[in-house]
């Protein structure tokens, strides 16, 4: 086993092109970890420097305690397994497998022995004596993980094993790999752009966007306290609510978020209003999951959204409902594109001492005590929408009806609040 340090990391190809920028990371021994984002984000880059495959640019590279900058990749004891398993076409199944302990000089019956049980451990046993070209995928696939796993490496790297598979051999593979790779010890870094396998399978995930590392923590971590608009965005399945607003704070009430033309209040005794006010007067980005948004007959005023039932979605557990409501929506992918943070939510938004100090008199101009508007707040332009103003909710097995008013009170604690790049206003915790 050993654990992967990467210090500063970068990776820059010919043309000042970087595809991988001032990464910080540390993969602990015997763990389980998940490298997540879409295509081009730079994890398989990644990875590759980790296997020796590709230079690290920038940064150093850390393998057991040692700098790996300079190994080759026959020092580093890796074992890696790509998107296409790659067998020899002349050797068996069990030929495959045995070949790296052929070649590492490993006693015979020893070695057929641990073919014999990795091979039903992974389901293909009976397919032992056959060639490559008589498998499907998933059972290609299959025997170069037992390929791979029975070289026993120190660390066990994997590029989208399951990316060319069915749905259902892919939900049964996952399984299996995280069961074998933590019956083994073995520390694993694992490549997807799926959010199932890295939920399902992780001990810890990574999020990357453009080559940045936006988020760190376990699945947990990152799909209830992401760092980042994008994170949540992209832990969403359901989609999540991006709801674009401008904050207000209110004296008597707390922080009014005005999001086109409905509100809601963020009060006082919230940890997150000293944050908020900060942020008067200024855009905002709200995040509500859809089962944060319970349908009511009276809504408790300040928490609640209305809206019509335009599209229903059956899912056989329960109805997805889209429901317009006139708010501003924004596209998670153009949210904070340009940051170049190295690590996204590590800035905390600057809370105003001394509660609403010199804001006091301008708030008063703007708003009643019971937070109604006294004069309207200056138009601004905003960018970036990517549907149409709908709220999605779930309703359970009740089936709404098309064209049905709907209120639907959020939950506030679960609401994640953005600043306009995309950063959240409070640092995750971690």
């Amino acid at each position: 086993m050993t654990d992967v340090v990467l210090d500063g990391v970068s990776k820059v190809y010919p043309g000042d092109q970087r595809a991988v920028r001032d990464v910080h990371l540390h993969i602990r021994e015997g763990e389980l970890f998940v490298l997540l984002g879409p295509s081009g984000c730079g994890k398989s880059t990644i990875l590759r420097m980790i296997a020796g495959l590709e230079e690290v640019s920038e940064g150093t590279l850390w393998l057991n305690g040692g700098v790996a900058n300079d190994l080759s990749p026959r020092d580093r004891n890796v074992a890696m397994v790509f998107q296409e398993g790659a067998l020899y076409p002349h050797r068996t199944v069990g030929g495959n497998m045995m070949f790296p302990l052929e070649v590492s000089g490993s006693d015979r019956a020893e070695a057929r022995a641990k073919v014999t049980e990795l091979t039903r451990a992974l389901g293909i046993s009976s397919m032992i004596d056959r060639m490559p070209g008589t498998l499907s995928g998933g059972q290609r696939q299959r025997a170069a993980i037992g390929r791979a796993l029975i070289r026993e490496p120190s660390l066990f790297l994997m590029d989208e094993p399951l990316s060319s598979l069915d749905a259902g051999l892919r939900t049964e593979l996952r399984l299996e790999i995280a069961a074998l790779v933590r019956s083994t010890g073995t520390t694993t870094v694992y490549v997807t752009h799926d959010q199932v396998e890295a939920m399902t399978m992780a001990d810890r995930i990574a999020v990357l966007r453009d080559g940045v590392l936006e988020d760190v923590g376990t699945p947990e971590q990152i799909y209830q306290d992401p760092a980042t608009l994008f994170v949540a965005a992209f832990l969403s399945s359901p989609p999540i609510n991006l709801l674009q607003g401008t904050a207000w704070a209110v004296q008597d009430l707390g922080v009014v978020l005005e999001l086109g033309p409905q509100r809601l209040t963020v009060p006082w005794s919230d940890p997150r209003s000293p944050s908020l006010i900060s942020l008067h007067g200024r855009t905002v980005l709200c995040g509500i999951r859809p089962d944060a948004l319970t349908p009511v007959h009276e809504g408790t005023p300040g928490r609640t959204l209305t809206g019509r039932v335009r599209v229903l979605e059956f899912h056989g557990h329960d109805w997805l409902a889209y429901a317009e409501a006139g708010i501003p929506t924004v596209d998670a992918n153009s949210v904070g594109a340009q940051r170049k943070a190295a690590t996204a939510g590590a800035e905390q938004a600057r809370a105003v001492p001394g509660g609403l100090g010199a804001f006091g008199g301008r708030l008063r101009g703007l708003f009643g005590r019971d937070g109604s508007r006294l004069e309207p707040p200056p138009e601004e332009e905003h960018e970036g929408h990517h549907r149409r103003s709908d709220l999605i909710f779930t309703s359970g097995t009740r089936r709404p009806d098309r064209g049905e008013e709907v209120r639907l009170e959020v939950d506030l604690d679960r609401m994640l609040i953005f600043r306009e790049d995309g950063v959240r206003i409070t640092p995750p915790r971690r």
